[in-house]
């Protein structure tokens, strides 16, 4: 028996689909506003890290609890690829890297910098193949950070161990990207997986060097919970999935090209910082790049 689809449900669900990529992008931006944010009032990344995996592993506990924090079937190795690489360690490298250089020059840099790395990882050690619209966006992608880090390699500004930071972060999601392909594992149980184990490491780290929230207010403690545990844990992971189950995977990360874009935006209006020309064009080239990347212009 045949079902079809009707044109009214196919432009519902691809309604939806672009709304839901639009919350993320917009998520994603706020991030890192919201990270750089923290630097100015004293909030250690131990204690971001804390509101980050805090809310996500108490949120999904019904699925680690279920389903196991040792998933059989899974390498150790992999595992652990996924945790540092997407869980703990990326996000106190990239979070310090952010509190080191502004908003908009960490968007640009980072958003062009793990899709890059992930390819790079692809090509080397798997062997992947990619058509020349993909290797034309990769070189888009290094010209634009290539802007970006060229005149503090030259000047020895204060963003350059920032950047080096960031694109440590990069290097790390690019290797956790693979290890979530090679383990085959649901998206939901993965990330309450990374939670638990990025939740307890951070528990680790807080006892042996200590937090302190005393120097907070209760709005700017709040606005870390919301922002890092529940936009950023919670609500992004669900609207990117409801987003890739739409409009497929190849048009919903296309939508990851309006991140530099909006963390630009956002650094020069909420906090006041001044982009020169050249993050401006190593944006738009970090922008192009980016979609080239994805696949979403080419042939097959």
């Amino acid at each position: 028996m045949a079902y079809t689809v009707s044109s009214e449900t196919i432009r519902s669900r691809a309604a939806l689909g672009y709304l839901a990529a639009g919350v993320t992008v917009l998520i994603w931006a706020s991030w890192l506003i919201v990270t750089r944010h923290s630097a100015s009032i004293h909030l250690g990344t131990i204690e971001l890290g804390l509101c980050r995996f805090g809310i996500p592993a108490l949120a999904l506990a019904p699925v680690w609890w279920r389903h196991g924090i040792l998933p059989r079937g899974v390498p150790l190795h992999v595992l652990a690829v996924m945790v540092l690489g997407s869980g703990a360690l990326f996000f106190q490298v990239t979070a310090h890297g952010i509190h080191s250089a502004e908003a908009g020059f960490s968007g640009v840099l980072l958003g062009g910098a793990m899709p890059f790395a992930t390819a790079v990882i692809g090509i080397l050690i798997f062997r992947n193949r990619l058509d020349g619209a993909r290797y034309l966006g990769l070189a888009a992608i290094f010209c634009g950070s290539s802007m970006l880090l060229l005149p503090h390699v030259l000047s020895g500004g204060s963003d350059w161990s920032g950047a080096l930071m960031i694109l440590a972060g990069a290097a790390l999601w690019g290797s956790y990207t693979h290890a979530f392909r090679q383990s085959d594992l649901p998206p939901l149980h993965a990330s309450a997986i990374i939670a638990f184990w990025s939740f307890v490491i951070h528990l680790v780290l807080a006892a042996v060097y200590g937090v302190d929230f005393s120097q907070v207010s209760l709005s700017e403690s709040g606005l870390q919970l919301l922002s890092q545990g529940v936009l950023s844990g919670l609500v992004a992971t669900f609207t990117y999935g409801v987003a890739v189950r739409s409009l497929g995977g190849i048009q919903a990360a296309a939508f990851t090209a309006l991140t530099p874009v909006l963390a630009v935006l956002g650094g020069a209006t909420v906090l006041g910082e001044q982009p020169g020309p050249s993050v401006f064009v190593a944006t738009a080239f970090t922008c192009i790049g980016v979609l080239l990347s994805t696949g979403l212009l080419s042939r097959k």
